[in-house]
């Protein structure tokens, strides 16, 4: 399961809103290769659900993931971040064994 804090739903809610999405949109979260320390998260809006797609729902929020990538984000926290130390959205993965200086890739 993938859930997400207060402050990463209400910048979601704020980014769906600014988009015109509808509530037929969900959050689809996935894993790629690349980064500097082997994968990278991914994150955009999607309407449309693929073959082997794991839905979570946490605040009322619906969050897609394809199969390879819930293997890397089972038990992961989205938040999100608007402090001085950095803006955007912060992964809190449990099964990442190591992550890069900006937190944008990590390794298992």
């Amino acid at each position: 399961m993938v859930t997400i804090t207060d402050k990463a739903k209400s910048k979601i809610d704020h980014l769906m809103q600014d988009a015109s999405l509808d509530a037929s949109y969900f959050l689809r979260v996935s894993v790629q290769g690349g980064g500097c320390s082997g994968l990278s998260y991914n994150m955009d809006f999607d309407n449309e659900e693929k073959k082997g797609d794991q839905f979570f729902e946490d605040k009322g929020l619906r969050i897609a993931l394809d199969m390879k990538s819930f293997l890397y984000l089972a038990g992961t926290e989205l938040d999100f971040s608007d402090g001085l130390n950095g803006k955007g959205f912060n992964f809190i993965n449990p099964n990442a064994s190591r992550t890069c200086g900006c937190g944008e890739s990590f390794s298992v």
